[in-house]
């Protein structure tokens, strides 16, 4: 039998001497929390050595994290939803019998304990416990180490076991939390109303991106996991509401990386009678408000980089930054040329000699300019070829009135003043369609009642997305984008630990 079995078959057998006790190990009831960890810490920091409030009755449970017997008493340690904070079991404070039950707890269960807080001599607050209960028994026992960088799949694929040991986790997904409320309190104090639109769709549209298939048995009909909300939202600014957002969830069914992943989520934001220029504004102040929901201020360290998330941010135009950081003279450059370019650049790309000059600067933007974009910066004017949703330039219809905005070489946000034209709009699904025939799975689809509601007249407007995860990973300096998700998706293992209960 392995050590692991062992170990299990020890728990197994407490759990069997709790029942011949009389406890149930897993009681189906309520435990009145009267306080938290950290309350009691803070509230009785100023005890002096040795003082005891035993006037002071406090109820707190959570998970023993360590035991320390000493005959007739034993210190342990209590994790909550909020911190730790050591528990004091004496024989004599709960009784013989009572302290018999806690003598077989282990580090994992679940208990709630009653007492009063005290101080001990060598100035830690803690609770002298009068009555404790079993809440759960922990059947598997806790690691010892829970490195990320010895085991860090086992971190993802056993999330909850990571927030029980590791603070810092835990941390992370506060703050995300944190992030979250801040976004959608700002859009709200904006006037902007948060509203859900599918999940599923007939046509996947919004974004060039490989969707995910799925089947309505009772429709009989083919759906595609929602690849970007765009198309709904921008169909309530057709019915007349002015500012819309969504904090979405998305399904891409493309690679993982430390920057992707097949499941994520973003705010979508529309603003009616405004431009790519308004949701950049409104884009770089969502983050300055994300960073100080956190209490770090707007500078901060990324790696080993100072941030700065000061607004208003760097705009560079697309073209302009290839010649300036990718050393490309794109204008001069012939077709071989940039195919050329392209190749030695090592960016993966099908199809290479179908691709226009446009979209091969592009690509060229993405591997020579895209990782240098450190500080948070605006790139702007997109070609045409590569922003099928973006209205075009007064000046100069090659280009678009579209943006991203990057940080750490890191796209974090995409925006656009949006394009309300339902002529030129058929037009460009139209190319994305004959992109798909040419074996583009990522090209649009034609989304035949989106240019229907085009046709009933959409105001002008700007429209902006945010990828959450990836700004999660800058404000909470973590080097993957699994590190901000609870539940990244992960490969599938044949000898996944299985708990068998003989």
């Amino acid at each position: 039998m392995s050590e692991l079995n062992e170990f299990i078959k020890v728990r197994l057998e407490k759990l069997k001497a709790l029942k011949e006790k009389g406890i149930n190990p897993y009681p189906a009831l309520a435990f009145d929390q009267s306080h938290h960890s950290s309350d009691i810490v803070e509230a009785y920091k100023d005890l002096q050595p040795g003082e005891h409030k035993e006037d002071v009755k406090v109820s707190i449970a959570g998970r023993l994290m360590t035991i320390r017997g000493m005959g007739k008493s034993s210190f342990a340690h209590l994790q909550d939803s909020k911190g730790r904070i050591q528990i004091y079991v004496k024989k004599d404070g709960i009784g013989p019998e009572n302290y018999d039950i806690f003598n077989l707890m282990e580090l994992g269960d679940i208990i709630g304990v009653t007492g009063f807080p005290f101080k001990t001599k060598t100035g830690e607050v803690s609770v002298h416990v009068e009555k404790f209960q079993v809440l759960s028994k922990s059947l598997h026992p806790l690691p010892d180490k829970w490195h990320g960088l010895t085991d860090v799949e086992a971190r993802y694929r056993h999330r909850y076991v990571d927030l029980i040991v590791n603070e810092e986790v835990r941390k992370t997904f506060v703050a995300r939390s944190k992030v979250v409320s801040a976004i959608r309190r700002h859009m709200e104090s904006l006037n902007f109303l948060e509203v859900e639109t599918p999940m599923m769709h007939p046509i996947p549209g919004g974004a060039a991106a490989r969707p995910f298939t799925t089947h309505h048995n009772t429709l009989d009909m083919d759906l595609f996991m929602r690849v970007a909300p765009e198309l709904y939202l921008k169909r309530l600014l057709v019915g007349g509401f002015e500012r819309v957002f969504e904090i979405n969830r998305n399904f891409r069914n493309e690679g993982i990386s430390v920057n992707h992943n097949p499941e994520f989520t973003m705010l979508e934001a529309y603003q009616a009678y405004g431009d790519h220029n308004t949701v950049m504004t409104l884009t770089e102040n969502l983050i300055a408000e994300s960073a100080k929901a956190l209490g770090q201020g707007l500078k901060m360290t990324v790696g080993e980089t100072e941030v700065d998330f000061t607004p208003p941010f760097k705009r560079l135009p697309l073209l302009g930054s290839l010649r300036d950081i990718g050393g490309i003279e794109y204008e001069e450059m012939s077709m071989d040329d940039l195919r050329h370019r392209v190749k030695l650049s090592g960016a993966e790309v099908r199809h290479l000699e179908k691709l226009s000059k446009a979209e091969l600067g592009y690509i060229l933007f993405g591997a020579l300019v895209e990782p240098k974009l450190i500080q948070p910066t605006f790139v702007t004017d997109f070609p045409v070829e590569v922003s099928p949703l973006s209205k075009t330039k007064a000046d100069d219809p090659s280009l678009t009135e579209r943006f991203e905005l990057f940080v750490m070489g890191r796209e974090i946000a995409n925006g656009f003043s949006e394009l309300n034209d339902p002529i030129d709009q058929r037009k460009r699904f139209e190319k994305q369609v004959e992109l798909r025939k040419a074996g583009d799975d990522e090209g649009m689809f034609l989304d035949e009642d989106y240019i229907l509601a085009l046709s009933y007249g959409m105001p002008p407007a700007g429209g902006v997305g945010i990828g959450i995860d990836r700004l999660l990973m800058l404000l909470t300096n973590s080097p993957s984008i699994r590190d901000v998700i609870l539940f990244p998706l992960l490969r599938h293992r044949d000898d996944e630990e299985k708990m068998i209960f003989e």
